[in-house]
């Protein structure tokens, strides 16, 4: 089975499927995207990419909501605060200060830029 990803005018994922082995595959039974992409097409139209449930491809598993770049080959989730900066290599954002590791569990606080306790009163 492999899972594809409808994109948008804007490259924003608003669909992901599941497409059987036999309609992603040559005539020797080898999968490739392009035959995948283009049996998506003929039955819902639009634009498709194929995704990676472990990650091998695309960086990250696309969820509707996601963006593709092109220029990075990933799939990236909406950045979820302002002051966060996509890291290129993984494609996943990232505070720009790193998160204490020291047991306790934190939240961001977008509007001092820092991570909150969550057992501060």
């Amino acid at each position: 089975m492999a899972h594809f990803a409808k994109l948008d005018e804007n490259n924003v994922v608003t669909q992901v499927i599941v497409v059987s082995n036999q309609d992603t595959s040559d005539a020797l039974g080898v999968e490739k995207e392009h035959i995948g992409a283009a049996f998506c097409e003929k039955l819902f139209g639009g634009t498709w990419k194929q995704t990676s449930y472990n990650a091998k491809f695309r960086k990250n598993y696309a969820g509707i909501g996601y963006s593709y770049n092109q220029e990075l080959d990933a799939f990236i989730l909406p950045k979820p605060y302002l002051s966060w900066v996509l890291n290129e290599e993984t494609a996943q954002w990232e505070a720009p200060i790193p998160m204490p590791n020291d047991g306790q569990m934190y939240h961001w606080d977008e509007t001092n830029v820092t991570w909150i306790s969550q057992n501060s009163p």
